[in-house]
Order: C-alpha cells, then structure tokens, then sequence
C-alpha cells in the first residue's frame, strides 16, 4: 500500500497574519477533541438512566462503555497509520462523518444491543478520528506558534473533564422532548455536522512522505487478543462463568505472544510492524507502559462503580451525581497546570509517585467514609476525598506522557505516543470488564430485596472495588521507580512529535 510524496511541511504551514484559514482549521479539530473527550464522560453519568428506559443488564451496561473503549484502544495506532499514508484531513473527515452517524444511531437505540453496536462503532469512528488532531495542528501551524496552540489543546482537554459529567447529568435531568438520556447522543449531530462543513473548507491535507504499509494482520492479532479477554470478563458473571470464557482468556495470552512474534517477523521483513517492538529495549519506556495500563484499568473501574454507586445504591439523581463529581474534576485541572508548569521541572520523578500516593490516599478516606456513613453518606463528605483524588490524579496524567517519552529516541516519538495512548484505552477497557468481578461479584452476593438491601449491597460493591482502585495506586507508585528521574526531553518535543512519524495524536 504505498502514498503519494507528501507537500513539505514548510509549504503547509502558513506564514504571514494574513492566512487566518489555519485558526478556522485549530477550531475545527479542537471542537472534535472536545465532542470526544465530552462523549466519553457524558454516558458514565447517564448509564442508571439507559439501564431503566431500555431494560439493559449489567452486562450490556459494561460493553457500553467498555465496547467504546476497546474499539477506540484497538484501532488508535491503525487510524493513525491510515491517516499518514491516505491522508490526514481525508481520515480526519471520514473518523468526525462515521462518529457523527453512530451518535445518532445511539440516540436512537431501541435496545441493549443496538446501543452497544452503535458505541462499538463510535469508538472505531473516534479512532480513526482523534490520532489525525495533534498531526493537523503540527503540518498547520509553524514552529513558534505551537507552543501557543498546544496550550490551548491542554486547555480544551481540561474543559472537557470539567464539562463532561455535568452536561450529561444536565441533559439527562432535564429531559428534552421526553428523550431522557438520548440526547448525551444526539448533541453531537449540529457539532459533528459542522466540523465536516468547516473541515472540508479550512483543513489542509498532508501525508507522511514514506507512509509505511498497514500491518493488517497485526490489527487482527491484538484486536482478537484484546477480544478474547475482555468479553469473556464482561459477560462471564452473567453466564454462570462458562468454560470456554475461561478458554478464551487463556487463550488471550497465547495470541499476545503469537503478535508479539508476528511483529518481530513483520520487522526484518519490510520494516513496517504495527508495534515498533524496539521501544521496549527502553526501560522508562517499558516501565511507562505498565504504569498507563495499570493506571488505565484503575480509573475503568473507578468511573463506572462510582456512578452505580451514587445514582442506583444510593438513589441520587443524575445532576446530583454530576455535581458532586464536580470537585473531583476542577482539582485535577488545577494539580495537572501545576505539575507541568512549576513541580515536574523541579522535582521530576517524585511528582507522578506523589500523585499516586495522594490519590491511593484520597481512595482510602473515601473507602472509610462510604463505610462510616453509609446510605447517610452526602455530598459535602464526599468532596475531601474526591478532591484528594483529583489532585493525585493531576499530578500523574499531566507529567506521565512525558515522563515516558523522555529516554525515547526522537524518531520514535510518535510511534511511542500512539503506543502510550493505545495502550491506556486497552487498561480502560479491561478495569470496565473487571467491574464485573470486583464489584457485580459482591453485589449479586448481597441480599437486595428493599431499597435499603440495595444500598447496602452497593456500598459493599464500591468499597470492594476502592480496594482494588487503591492496590493498583500502589503498584503504579512502585513501577514509577523505573521512570527517569528528571526529564530529558523538553515539553515541545514530547507534545509535537514529527508529523511525518505522528501515529496518534
């Protein structure tokens, strides 16, 4: 599969005040990255609400948002692979169109099913979509602008954490046209509808000028792999954990170890694996790795039993919910400003184990707290320790990338992006298919015949999987003692890897 020369990248990012087509261009993909980072946090708050209206089970709530995060997880790095050799703008277009049409298809589920097939695709529009967004901003705009404009990127990303949980919980409150939570879905049509018009007109195409050939047989190794484990996990406790659920996850292992071998050998054949395997020769690499796929599966778990918890076992309303996880939210965008900007360049290393501690902290007093006051428990007694967490998360998401990238060869940057992005949707992938062990197992143990039976089961459930949340914090503090521990590469080069290598914004 080969692609034509690509123009220069001198020649596609504008110079003069007078071209302002590349501010239009920075809208438009801003505004997809918003409408995505929205979309992944807008249904958490709203699942009490599908589960009632379509009369899901547990298990078709888990793939609603653990089907999004695993078709996003598997074709991240195959999106960005796409966009380089076919066309950033071309993928970008066709990612914003497909993840349009599947918002609308979600809106208008009839059933489970439906729903789950529509976010499966969703999340393979958003791959196809996101990986293109720091690649158009980089061929768009010239070097002493980026700073300026990654900035901004930070900023969008921050109001999307912040706006997510409460838009949903409004949206979902408020029931437009008696829709109840369909419109979490639906507002994405006007926004998705313009960013194509606009796209078309303001973005400017560009290709990686040696774009390597699609390894497609490893797209269908790690995606079967991915498959194999998290699905079995999801519906295992609903089918009485059957024998060939139990094969397949076995099963898993050996078809990693087959990929892995598969891109040794794409490797010296043409140069052109899925996975650039070199990187894991890297220490702080490697070690970074397991810290986002640890991380990633703490928070899966965390997100999804937090907002059962609040909205079913102690029957709060959605706004109520959104609300109080309003705290949470600010205090990681104040922490993750200040980590990069004033801790990180001082204390290097320190500041990410410091996060994980604070926030294993901030779990431990939310632990004890749901334990102490139980169905009594409000919304005030929650705030310190969400505010604990979100500090801790603060200091980890901002500094991590980072961190991991700073021993990492330059010409491998992107590749090593993608692979760090990638596999931080695998770990949000498994800890929501871990919620059926660490917290549906405890719930359906526990009598609930009356509300207070139910809300009694539930906090049992949360406490359960704050546990875990807390053990893995540990583990992610001890792995962090192999990431360098000052930082070796400057911030513009970890945030702006060469567009002609870019994998995954």
């Amino acid at each position: 599969m080969s692609s034509p020369v690509a123009v220069p990248q001198t020649t596609l990012a504008p110079s003069g005040p007078a071209d302002r087509r590349r501010w239009l261009a920075l809208a438009v993909v801003m505004t997809a990255a918003f409408m995505d980072l929205v979309d992944v946090t807008i249904v958490n708050i709203a699942i009490p609400s599908i589960e009632r209206d379509l009369s899901a089970t547990f298990g078709s709530i888990q793939w609603i948002t653990a089907g999004y995060a695993l078709a996003f997880a598997a074709g991240l790095i195959t999106g960005g692979r796409l966009g380089d050799i076919y066309g950033r703008k071309r993928l970008f277009l066709l990612g914003i169109t497909g993840f349009t049409l599947a918002s609308a298809l979600c809106g208008f589920a009839v059933n489970p099913d439906m729903l789950v097939a529509s976010r499966l695709l969703q999340g393979a529009m958003a791959a196809l979509m996101v990986p293109q967004v720091l690649a158009i901003i980089h061929v768009t705009f010239p070097a002493h602008e980026r700073g300026k404009v990654f900035g901004m990127f930070g900023a969008i990303v921050g109001l999307g954490a912040v706006s997510g949980p409460l838009l949903g919980a409004l949206l979902t409150q408020w029931n437009l046209f008696g829709l109840e939570w369909r419109p979490i879905f639906l507002i994405n049509l006007p926004v998705g509808i313009a960013g194509v018009l606009l796209g078309r007109k303001f973005i400017t195409e560009s290709k990686a000028p040696k774009a390597l050939r699609l390894d497609v047989i490893g797209v269908v190794l790690v995606t079967g792999a991915l498959l194999m484990l998290i699905y079995p996990l999801t519906r295992g406790r609903e089918l009485g954990w059957p024998l060939w659920g139990h094969l397949c996850m076995a099963g898993s292992a050996l078809v990693f170890v087959a990929f892995v071998a598969y891109e040794r050998v794409k490797t010296r054949k043409d140069g052109s694996p899925l996975v650039e395997l070199s990187l894991f020769k890297v220490k702080s690499f490697a070690a970074g790795i397991a810290v986002q796929l640890t991380f990633g599966i703490s928070l899966g778990i965390f997100f999804l039993v937090w907002t059962l918890y609040m909205q079913i076992g102690l029957g709060w309303s959605p706004l109520h919910a959104g609300l109080t996880g309003l705290p949470f939210s600010l205090a990681v965008s104040t922490a993750a400003g200040l980590s990069v900007q004033k801790l990180v360049p001082r204390f290097g290393r320190k500041v990410l184990q410091a996060g994980a501690l604070t926030m294993a902290a901030g779990v431990l007093l939310y632990l004890w707290e749901a334990g102490r006051y139980g169905a009594d428990i409000s919304t005030w007694q929650m705030v310190p320790p969400l505010v604990v967490m979100g500090l801790g998360m603060g200091l980890i998401v901002a500094p991590l990338t980072d961190a991991v990238l700073s021993d990492v060869p330059r010409e491998h940057s992107g590749s090593a992006s993608g692979l760090i992005n990638t596999v931080q949707q695998m770990g949000n992938a498994l800890g929501l298919g871990l919620v059926s062990v660490v917290f549906f197992g405890v719930v359906d143990d526990r009598p609930s015949t009356t509300p207070a039976a139910v809300t009694a089961a539930f906090t049992d459930g949360f406490q359960n999987a704050l546990g875990w949340v807390g053990v893995v914090l540990l583990g992610i503090f001890l792995l962090m003692f192999a990431l360098p521990k000052h930082r070796a590469v400057a911030p513009a080069e970890a945030q702006a890897p060469d567009p002609e290598k870019v994998l995954v914004g």
